[in-house]
């Protein structure tokens, strides 16, 4: 995790421009202090997307539609997005957001909570990105990897808690101790998993990049 704000800025200086319609819903996020993936993860993802052309994507936290946005713009015309997301305020700017772009056709969201919402789920996805509540991650990681095709992708966001996570759970304030020792369990589930080939890597707030054997 690089935490030099030089270095950070001389990276985010190099990564070329996206879309019109991604730029100003990236304004508008920020401006409201909406949660969205960092320059440098918007990159990846683009890079990954190019290398795998993954058909059916799955997105658990949709946030306002950003990141889903960005990625319907790095895939193959015949890929499909499906994105979950549960914050109401959320929900209807994502929707507005979706439609601004022309992608109504390509992303579909999901209302409700991510455990139940991916119960009802069926068949694969070859690529799976996961950034929403942090806690839920260990909790919802079985119905993951139950929709995870053989070969596929996980990548989830914002697991080194800013450093956080290297510190004994008693030097964390305490009402992010439950975010603490689950997001550990869920780093120890992901990179001891025989089913998965997982890389936890400093992107970022930290990212894992997992393949499903």
């Amino acid at each position: 995790m690089i935490t030099d704000e030089r270095i950070t800025s001389y990276i985010h200086s190099l990564a070329g421009n996206d879309s019109e319609i991604c730029m100003q819903i990236e304004r508008e996020a920020l401006a409201d202090n909406v949660p969205i993936i960092r320059k440098e993860m918007g990159c990846f993802l683009k890079t990954i997307l190019a290398s795998k052309h993954p058909k059916n994507i799955l997105e658990v936290g949709a946030a306002v539609g950003y990141s889903s946005i960005l990625m319907s713009e790095n895939i193959d015309s015949d890929a499909k997005i499906t994105t979950i997301e549960n914050y109401d305020k959320r929900i209807v700017k994502a929707k507005e957001n979706i439609r601004r772009a022309g992608k109504e056709k390509v992303i579909t969201l999901l209302e409700g909570d991510a455990g139940e919402v991916l119960r009802t789920l069926s068949g694969s996805y070859d690529f799976i990105f996961m950034d929403a509540a942090k806690a839920q991650y260990i909790v919802i990681l079985p119905e993951i990897m139950r929709l995870l095709a053989s070969g596929g992708t996980l990548i989830t966001d914002n697991v080194l808690q800013e450093g956080d996570l290297v510190q004994s759970r008693f030097a964390v304030c305490r009402r992010d101790r439950t975010i603490h020792s689950r997001m550990r369990e869920y780093l120890y589930a992901v990179t001891h998993c025989d089913e998965l080939v997982t890389s936890v890597i400093p992107l970022g707030d930290g990212i894992t990049f997992s393949v499903k054997r």
